[in-house]
């Protein structure tokens, strides 16, 4: 009776300072929120009023988590394929889940500083852009694909511990009543075992969007100091889009630490707003992809 009362404290204590953090954002940042907050780019100016708006930090968060995501989740769902129905009696097994569990506890700005060094390799330079003018040539190493591929190195052991354990919670009946009828192991780690763990599956992605959109860390050196995207102009053209991608931007994170005073700027109210807007953007991904999930798996059944 004690731990069952013990829980449902706990669940409600945790509702409550969600709801606290939710209440307090709308209170202070939404006389802000307009269209013109929303639609307009960010602005140097001293002057709160006159600093523009998020767009492009906005759209700089949808293509981090865009791209984050899309690196990492094809690797994290082989790794767990792997762990949870090829590994048993592999000596490797054991190495692989320890560095699966340092790569966890591991800093996001260790991450940050490992992509910056690594991308900054001239050989590397088509994830970025070349730094001219320079003695000893090297790539510049901050991109929205050099933030994103090391974003889903962060994110990558998070997703991998969800889907494994979305697999291992799958029935052993299923996969008996496949084998008796004659279908491959694969085939039926593909049509039965998967589809059956896309609730596990929709978790680790959901996971990894959150942390993905509410890095700062990374963001910050390896996607570079810009509000705007520095690529080719226009960036929503078709033919400038790898330029974009090569080149640096912003996210919300950056915004909100520029605008706040607690950073480098001196427009709370625009930092509390665009805060408000972030949760209300992680919210409706982590719908969005919930939702995706349960109409696949009813249309299967």
């Amino acid at each position: 009776m004690l731990g069952h009362a013990a829980c449902w404290l706990s669940g409600l204590l945790t509702l409550f300072l969600l709801l606290f953090i939710v209440i307090f954002l709308v209170l202070k940042g939404i006389h802000v929120i307009s269209w013109d907050f929303i639609a307009t780019n960010p602005k140097p100016s001293l002057d709160q009023n006159l600093t523009g708006g998020i767009f492009t930090p906005v759209i700089g968060t949808f293509l981090l988590v865009a791209m984050g995501t899309l690196f990492a989740l094809p690797w994290a769902l082989a790794t767990a394929i792997y762990l949870a129905e090829y590994s048993e009696g592999n000596l490797w097994v054991g190495p692989i889940r320890t560095g699966i569990d340092i790569l966890s506890g591991v800093p996001t700005i260790v991450f940050a500083i490992f992509g910056l060094a690594i991308f900054t390799n001239p050989h590397l330079s088509l994830f970025s852009t070349m730094v001219e003018d320079v003695a000893n040539a090297k790539a510049f190493g901050r991109s929205f694909m050099v933030s994103s591929i090391t974003m889903a190195m962060m994110v990558l052991p998070f997703i991998i511990k969800s889907i494994e354990e979305a697999i291992k919670a799958v029935p052993s009946a299923y996969r008996e009543a496949a084998y008796g009828m004659g279908i491959s192991k694969w085939r039926t780690i593909r049509k039965i075992v998967l589809p059956s763990a896309i609730p596990g599956i929709i978790t680790g992605v959901v996971l990894g969007i959150g942390r993905i959109a509410g890095d700062t860390a990374i963001v910050w050196l390896c996607l570079g100091g810009s509000m705007t995207l520095t690529g080719t102009q226009p960036w929503w053209q078709p033919q400038n889009w790898l330029a974009t991608l090569q080149n640096t931007g912003s996210t919300l994170t950056t915004y909100i630490f520029y605008s706040s005073p607690a950073g480098e700027g001196n427009s709370p109210d625009k930092a509390f707003g665009a805060g408000l807007i972030l949760i209300i953007i992680i919210f409706a991904l982590n719908s969005l992809v919930d939702y995706w999930g349960r109409y696949r798996t009813l249309r299967e059944e």
